[in-house]
């Protein structure tokens, strides 16, 4: 007899590939399990869903944060409207347990399943709580968590510190640097990042005449950005070493050549830069919900992961600072690769599958 199990959150690939791996880990526990993914048409959900084949129920909502008082105003009330529609997505599919990484779109659909006596189980890839997750701790039956800071607002006995859950392939990799050469990864996350497209070249331009190695750069820029930032690159000198994309589909085999990663402080790009294991800088995107970017950033440089510069500190100057140190210092990054390899779980999808089908009292 087949399981059914809701999934709810979306907005960025961010919120979505944490739950795709999990689903993935799911089916190959039950292969009958079917999953229904619940989101809104604003987010990447559709995309990156439809292109996978996945069921996706959508809910007309409107975020709460970020709009001021009236686009708060909205949201709710937006928010109150769908909660009829919640209700009969959940009838429909009768789930035997819900899964909500938070977002908008997450809180009508958990809330609906709470009141049908449906286990609610919240993932928290951050340092701090989004407030859809706020919202929904007290109802939450399990809280899978990344960071050890977010557990006080749960109770003691619903949480699992299972690190945030990746697709196959974000597996530990030894870190051997190549002599005189020094690959750079700079991800901006599925969208892109403003600053590191516009500094992020020039400090490359900065650094080079300072380094004992030839630095090479592979940009993901972001769509519709790649042709700007290559001109960037050719404004600093740069041309030959540096290959701009507008997304890398294959980031393990990106993040296994890189000798060191440049990037926002998301927690998927987090997790998975650790879980292979690579010293990073990183520029924590300044308008974060709570700043739980910042929050993250801080939380791997004070374990000795990687290096915090906040966004309005990252100039070309300031980053061209950090790369000569860094390049001409194996050790320094040696360190860094091995502490963020410690903080990698690269075994958290399959800890939390196994425990949600607990949960749901299938497995």
């Amino acid at each position: 007899m087949s399981v059914s199990l809701l999934f709810a959150g979306g907005g960025t690939g961010g919120h979505i590939f944490p739950l795709l791996a999990v689903a993935q880990a799911i089916r190959a526990r039950r292969s009958d399990t079917q999953i229904v993914f619940v989101g809104t048409a604003r987010g990447m959900e559709s995309r990156i869903l439809g292109q996978r084949g996945e069921r996706l129920e959508l809910l007309d909502i409107l975020p709460i944060k970020g709009g001021g008082w009236r686009g708060a105003a909205r949201g709710i009330v937006r928010a109150a409207e769908s909660l009829p529609a919640a209700h009969r997505l959940v009838s429909q599919v009768q789930p035997k347990a819900v899964l909500s990484l938070g977002g908008y779109a997450a809180g009508p659909v958990s809330l609906a399943a709470r009141t049908k006596g449906i286990p609610l189980a919240l993932l928290e890839p951050n340092s701090v709580l989004g407030l859809a997750n706020l919202l929904l701790a007290p109802f939450a039956h399990r809280a899978y968590l990344a960071f050890p800071q977010a557990k006080r607002w749960f109770r003691k006995s619903v949480v699992r510190n299972t690190g945030v859950p990746l697709r196959s392939g974000f597996e530990p990799q030894a870190y051997e640097p190549t002599p005189d050469q020094f690959h750079i990864l700079v991800l901006g996350g599925s969208q892109g990042a403003v600053t590191l497209n516009r500094n992020v070249p020039q400090a490359v331009g900065l650094a080079r005449e300072r380094t004992k190695s030839v630095l090479h750069v592979v940009h993901q820029s972001g769509h519709d950005r790649t042709a700007e930032v290559e001109q960037t690159y050719e404004r600093a000198g740069l041309r030959d070493a540096v290959r701009v994309v507008p997304f890398i589909d294959d980031v393990p085999r990106a993040l296994a050549r890189a000798d060191l990663v440049i990037q926002r402080a998301g927690a998927s790009a987090l997790a998975e830069t650790c879980a292979i294991g690579r010293p990073s800088l990183l520029v924590p995107y300044p308008f974060a919900a709570g700043d739980h970017q910042l929050h993250n950033a801080r939380a791997l440089e004070s374990d000795g992961a990687a290096i915090c510069i906040p966004s309005s500190d990252a100039s070309p100057t300031v980053l061209a600072d950090h790369l000569v140190r860094l390049a001409n210092d194996e050790k320094a990054r040696r360190r860094m690769a091995d502490r963020a390899r410690a903080h990698g779980r690269s075994e958290a999808a399959a800890a939390i599958a196994d425990d949600l089908l607990h949960l749901a009292e299938v497995l």
